[in-house]
C-alpha cells in the first residue's frame, strides 16, 4: 500500500496541482472551487480505476502502446501549458458551461499518463485480496490528498490574491510544459527503443 500511495503522490502531486486548479479556475466563486475539486478528483478516480481493471483490453483493442498514450498525454499537457503560459485559459474557463474540472483537470493532468501506466502496472502484480486491498487503498488515499489540497485551496487563493495567481499560473504554465515535454521525450525515446 505504501509502495502504491508514494508513487501515485509523486506522479499526481497534490500539493503542486493547487496552482494550476487555481489558475484555471480564476475568477470562480468559492462553491464553484468546491464543486471542481470534487469533480475533478471523482474523474480521475474513475479513469485510473478503469484502466487499473481493464487498461490491457482497452490499448489492446485499440491497438494502442503505453508510449503511445504517453505521447498523446503530454501533447495534451502542453496545451494547457501554453494556455497558462499566454493567459488564454481566462478566455476557456469564463465560459459558464466550460468545466476544466472534467479536461484538463480530471484527466491528463490527474489521471494522466504517468499515473495510468503506473496504476497498470501495479494492477498487475494483484494476485490476492491483501495485494488487491493495498493497491486500492493506495489509490483511494491518494484520491484523498488530492480532494483535500484542491478543497482548501481557497484559503491560498484570499491570501495571494488575483495578482498571485497569475503570477503562479505563469509559473506553473512553464512547470508543466517542461513536464509535457518530457513526457513526450520518454514516448519517443520508448519508441526509438523499439518499445512502441
Amino acid at each position: 500500500m505504501t509502495e502504491v500511495f508514494v508513487t501515485l503522490f509523486v506522479i499526481m502531486d497534490p500539493v503542486g496541482t493547487i496552482p494550476i486548479f487555481l489558475a484555471l479556475n480564476r475568477g470562480r466563486s468559492a462553491a464553484t472551487l468546491h464543486r471542481a475539486a470534487w469533480q475533478a478528483v471523482a474523474v480521475s478516480f474513475a479513469v485510473i480505476v478503469a484502466f487499473a481493471f481493464f487498461g490491457q483490453q482497452i490499448l489492446g483493442y485499440l491497438h494502442i502502446s503505453l508510449p503511445a498514450l504517453q505521447a498523446a498525454g503530454g501533447l495534451l499537457l502542453l496545451l494547457v501549458a501554453l494556455e497558462l503560459l499566454t493567459g488564454k485559459e481566462q478566455e476557456a474557463t469564463a465560459a459558464a458551461d466550460v468545466n476544466v474540472a472534467l479536461v484538463p483537470l480530471g484527466t491528463p493532468m490527474l489521471a494522466g499518463p504517468g499515473a495510468i501506466v503506473a496504476t497498470m502496472v501495479f494492477s498487475q502484480r494483484v494476485h490476492d485480496l491483501a495485494s488487491f486491498a493495498a493497491v486500492a487503498l493506495g489509490v483511494v488515499l491518494v484520491h484523498v490528498a488530492l480532494w483535500l489540497a484542491m478543497r482548501f485551496s481557497t484559503p491560498i487563493l484570499r491570501l495571494i490574491r488575483d495578482g498571485g495567481v497569475m503570477l503562479v499560473s505563469r509559473i506553473s504554465g512553464l512547470l508543466l510544459s517542461a513536464i509535457a515535454v518530457q513526457l513526450v521525450a520518454d514516448a519517443v525515446r520508448a519508441f526509438v527503443a523499439g518499445e512502441g
